[in-house]
Parts: C-alpha cells; sequence; structure tokens
C-alpha cells in the first residue's frame, strides 16, 4: 500500500469513528474530544466536573494509552487517588504539527480497535 492509499485508509478510519461515536453521543468530535473520552476510559471513573487540569490529565492519559502500543510509553502505575502515571520509554520522531496529528489518529484508532468498539 501506497503513502497516498494509507492516508486515505486512515481518514476513511477516522471518519468511521467519529460518525460511531457521534451516535453515541449525539456530536461527532474532534481529536481533542476523543482523547478526553479515551482519558475517562482510562480512569475508569466519571466525575459530574473535571477541573481545566483534569481534564489536560486525561488526554495526557489517553495520549500516553494510545501511543504505548507502539512502545512509547508503559504504565508505571496508579497514584493515591487511582489516576494512571506513565513513563516515555523511547523518544517520539520529530514531526511537524500535521504529522503528529495523523500519527496520534493511527494510535487512537488502533486504540478502538483492540477495545473492540
Amino acid at each position: 500500500m501506497d503513502d497516498r492509499e494509507l492516508i486515505l485508509l486512515r481518514e476513511e478510519k477516522w471518519l468511521a469513528l467519529r460518525k460511531k461515536l457521534k451516535e453515541q453521543f449525539t456530536k461527532a468530535p474532534d481529536l481533542n474530544a476523543i482523547l478526553f473520552l479515551v482519558g475517562i476510559r482510562e480512569l475508569g471513573h466519571i466525575k459530574k466536573k473535571f477541573t481545566k487540569e483534569e481534564k489536560q490529565d486525561l488526554m495526557h492519559i489517553a495520549t500516553c494509552s494510545a501511543l504505548s502500543r507502539s512502545g512509547y510509553y508503559q504504565l508505571q502505575g496508579l497514584d493515591q487517588d487511582g489516576w494512571p502515571h506513565w513513563i516515555a520509554t523511547k523518544k517520539l520522531p520529530i514531526m511537524d504539527l500535521i504529522e503528529q496529528e495523523d500519527f496520534l489518529k493511527d494510535h487512537i484508532i488502533q486504540y478502538f480497535e483492540e477495545i473492540e468498539y
């Protein structure tokens, strides 16, 4: 499969994921909203309201969890409040902003495929 075909496949899978999430939440989430949802799932419990810092932490948890599939992060454990903590295990490749977003989308798609969503 050439690069163009891979890009088209990613976009097709990304749109399908957003569509499926839209059916569940009534609005198609963007990348940040999907990271937030993954973060909540990884945390394992939901609160009525998260602080701004907690929302950022949830997105970080989601990013680490998604990238752990390629060995970039490893779960270190949970803190006293039950929040997961990750450690970087290898350096991320140098990428521009668009490449970073595509890289993250690929890993999020893989995450949802692995949990059979």
